[in-house]
């Protein structure tokens, strides 16, 4: 994970906590690109704003406070593959902003994604963060502190050959694609509402406001680089609304480091993402991170103050839905203390089972427990309540 500095002197080299790659710089989408280094500026802004990192536990109580504002040119498109931008010791507080998933190129109804952006440079992500400590077989916890619209508008779009109600390259009918339009939505900070304006008449509609990230994620495993428009076991796109402030997300560890990658904001999106788009937007978004060693978690797991939830990612549905349900089977064994009938049949009678979505590469469920009806018990050793206790200092 040490970056290879070349021939560059040693006075100008940046140390592992400030890695800004100039390779990276060439990443882009075709509305965001800079044909400007950026890697100067870039590094004068992360050296100011970097903590002095050590080997040592931090309390928890006592939180570093590291702010990254990427570049246009700084973000990562895949999961696995990216050199880490910077290294961060458990109980870090992250403050990050991210962009959207179209890189801020989408900003107008006249504005088509299929002409301002170029696959693959979608669902740019702000990352990878090296976690100090982070060992394969591992649990990483990202505690989302608070997550907020850095605009005052989002975007939504219909794609040809995109979504869920539509014909698509792998689910080929006669129909043609549906039209590629695009809506602006008007965010609304101060009354928490996102204001859906129709084009065919003049109905206007508020829906409240709940920020989430439909992207969080790990490096994959076996050395794996996946695109960031991917759900898999290492999280990634998995477009679930329940990834909003307050929830902890445990993710296991597959590489040294972890690989702690995030973006593509939503100002709010339904269960399932039917169109494929959410009212999407750019984010400064606060998160802490912890680690629990020695504790596997195969697939992405939710802990909130009233909920536990699993998220399995999969083609054909019924798999991503019997991913989740299973995860969550083996999750009130290990730490409910449930036999795996006995959890089989308590699941069945009370589970809430929402659609993050049914449009991405593989379809993500979810299976959501509340924890009023399970016995009393610290899932992941108690590390949701430690977190969400401590994000109370940075709000």
């Amino acid at each position: 994970m040490t970056p290879r500095y070349g021939s560059i002197p040693p006075q100008q080299r940046l140390c592992p906590e400030e890695l800004l790659f100039r390779w990276r710089a060439k990443r882009r989408c075709t509305r965001c690109s800079s044909a400007a280094a950026v890697v100067g500026r870039a590094a004068l802004r992360w050296r100011a704003s970097l903590p002095s990192l050590s080997h040592q536990e931090v309390p928890l109580n006592s939180p570093h406070l590291l702010t990254i504002r990427p570049e246009p040119g700084e973000f990562a498109w895949t999961f696995g593959g990216v050199p880490p931008v910077a290294r961060l010791t458990p109980d870090t507080a992250l403050a990050v902003y991210t962009e959207d998933a179209f890189a801020g190129g989408v900003r107008s109804v006249t504005d088509r994604v299929s002409r301002v952006c170029t696959f693959p440079l979608l669902n740019p992500q702000t990352g990878p963060f090296y976690i100090e400590g982070a060992e394969p077989g591992d649990t990483l916890a990202v505690h989302l502190v608070s997550i907020e619209p850095a605009r005052d508008w989002g975007v939504s779009s219909t794609i040809p050959l995109f979504g869920a109600l539509t014909s698509s390259p792998t689910t080929a009918t006669l129909q043609p694609p549906l039209p590629e339009r695009t809506w602006i939505w008007e965010l609304d900070r101060a009354r928490r509402t996102c204001r859906f304006q129709a084009q065919d008449s003049d109905i206007v509609v508020d829906l409240p406001m709940d920020p989430m990230h439909g992207t969080v994620g790990v490096a994959p495993a076996h050395g794996e680089v996946r695109s960031a428009l991917v759900p898999d076991a290492h999280g990634g796109n998995m477009d679930t609304p329940e990834m909003r402030a307050g929830v902890t997300c445990f993710l296991g560890v597959n590489v040294p480091g972890a690989l702690l990658s995030l973006g593509d904001g939503h100002a709010r999106q339904g269960e399932g993402e039917s169109c494929g788009v959410a009212v999407e937007t750019a984010m400064n978004t606060t998160v802490l991170i912890g680690l629990l060693k020695g504790v596997r978690t195969p697939w992405p797991r939710l802990e909130s103050d009233t909920h536990i939830m699993t998220a399995g990612s999969a083609r054909p549905l019924e798999d991503a839905f019997r991913i989740a349900q299973l995860d969550l089977v083996h999750w009130l064994g290990r730490d409910y203390g449930l036999s795996h009938m006995d959890a089989y049949q308590l699941i069945t009678q009370a589970l809430e089972s929402p659609l993050a979505n049914l449009c991405d590469t593989n379809y993500t469920a979810v299976a959501k427990m509340r924890k009023a009806w399970l016995p009393p018990a610290t899932p992941h050793r108690g590390l949701h309540e430690q977190l969400r206790e401590t994000s109370r200092q940075l709000l």
